[in-house]
């Protein structure tokens, strides 16, 4: 069997990693105890679990590094897409009794040992990633990072809008890993995200791409059971399907904010969630209590003091729509910031985010925990204990529009 975490996304007969492709004539694999050369081949046997025995190879996920060796077990991976130190904790399947076992359980790398693998007749969870973001190989890995934290098997495709065309994305990048609307949307996905974009000033309808965008979120009402929209994807999934509309800021809500849940019956997105948990929000633009407060079909789980509402649903968990970047890395508030500074343009500190608001300060991070339990709790309650094991069969009769 393979398929147990991310990195097996690509058996649709696409070339896929979760990471950019590299050169794949500079990567090995150690694979009980014999480093093997890795090509084209020899990685889709591996990823769709079409293999030859001469390959002498078992089930189990390969970290790609560019450049270099890769080497399972290895306890200094780098991550590609960035330069903070988390390590990237992938679930991996692996034979029975293999050495590496002791060493990856001590790396905290989540494993599925081949007999107890062997024994699951689960079909794993699909979910659509709409990248909307122009640094997609970042966002990306930041959302497949908080998706991976889970003992649920998942494939992840990846979306781009085909009416505007990324600038700051290779195209190498968009056709080997992701696919437009028109490719995709024949399929049914158990779980969907929309993500945000840096465009959140502009009117929706003078968005480039905003027709797209619209007849995707239509569309996923019929063929995606659970939706999560991110930041400006909240805006605009909050303004088509309910005619809410987003406000300026007087000034950018920058940092990382006290947040508390507000729903007064049990919900199961924020179920282990302290009293108050801390959310990055980097946005010039906000949706207001009171617009929500008008919808029926509308539930506000979260806020905070400052940054105001967080978190909404509708009342059955197919819709969520998330304000915040709970996926942000350590340093992506640092980046942004770095970069506003060095355009000269306003930018005030982040708050609650350097020690003593000193930039030449490490970042402390408070976000890293909730933001895995929000995904996690949405994989597992949202997603895989409501979804139809056959997804053509989705009941959209919950899903309340005006």
């Amino acid at each position: 069997m393979l398929g147990f975490g991310l990195f097996d996304y690509i058996t649709k007969g696409r070339q896929n990693s979760i990471m950019p492709f590299p050169d794949l004539s500079y990567l090995t694999v150690t694979i009980t105890q014999k480093k093997i050369p890795v090509n084209k081949v020899f990685v889709k046997r591996i990823l769709t679990g079409k293999r030859n025995m001469n390959d002498n190879v078992v089930n189990i996920f390969i970290n790609f590094t560019d450049g270099q060796e890769s080497v399972l077990p290895s306890r200094d991976i780098p991550s590609p897409a960035h330069n903070n130190k988390e390590s990237h904790n992938m679930p991996i399947n692996i034979p029975n009794n293999l050495p590496a076992v002791s060493i990856l359980e001590e790396e905290n790398i989540f494993i599925m040992q081949e007999d107890r693998a062997n024994k699951q007749d689960i079909r794993p969870l699909n979910i659509l990633l709409l990248n909307l973001m122009p640094t997609k190989i970042v966002t990306e890995t930041q959302f497949l990072r908080l998706l991976s934290n889970s003992a649920l098997q998942v494939d992840v495709d990846f979306m781009y809008t085909a009416t505007y065309e990324p600038v700051n994305t290779s195209q190498e990048h968009l056709i080997k890993f992701y696919e437009t609307f028109a490719e995709v949307k024949d399929r049914f996905y158990d779980g969907m995200i929309i993500t945000g974009a840096p465009i959140e000033k502009m009117p929706f309808e003078e968005v480039a791409y905003w027709p797209e965008l619209c007849e995707i979120m239509d569309w996923s009402k019929r063929h995606v059971y659970s939706t999560m929209h991110v930041c400006w994807g909240a805006q605009a999934g909050l303004y088509h399907h309910h005619g809410i509309a987003k406000y300026d800021l007087p000034q950018k809500m920058f940092g990382v904010f006290p947040h508390n849940r507000q729903y007064t019956k049990k919900d199961k997105l924020f179920r282990g969630f302290d009293d108050v948990f801390y959310v990055p929000h980097s946005r010039h633009t906000e949706i207001k209590r009171a617009d929500i407060e008008k919808v029926p079909s509308l539930r506000i789980l979260s806020e905070s003091p400052v940054s105001g509402v967080y978190a909404v649903s509708d009342l059955v968990g197919r819709q969520f729509f998330i304000t915040g970047h709970s996926e942000y890395d350590p340093l992506t508030l640092k980046a942004e910031y770095d970069r506003d500074v060095a355009a000269g343009l306003p930018i005030n500190i982040p708050d609650n985010y350097y020690p003593d608001d000193d930039p030449q300060k490490t970042p402390v991070v408070r976000w890293r925990s909730s933001a895995h339990l929000l995904f996690s709790n949405w994989l597992n309650y949202y997603v895989y204990q409501e979804t139809p094991f056959d997804l053509s069969k989705l009941n959209n009769n919950d899903i309340i529009s005006p």
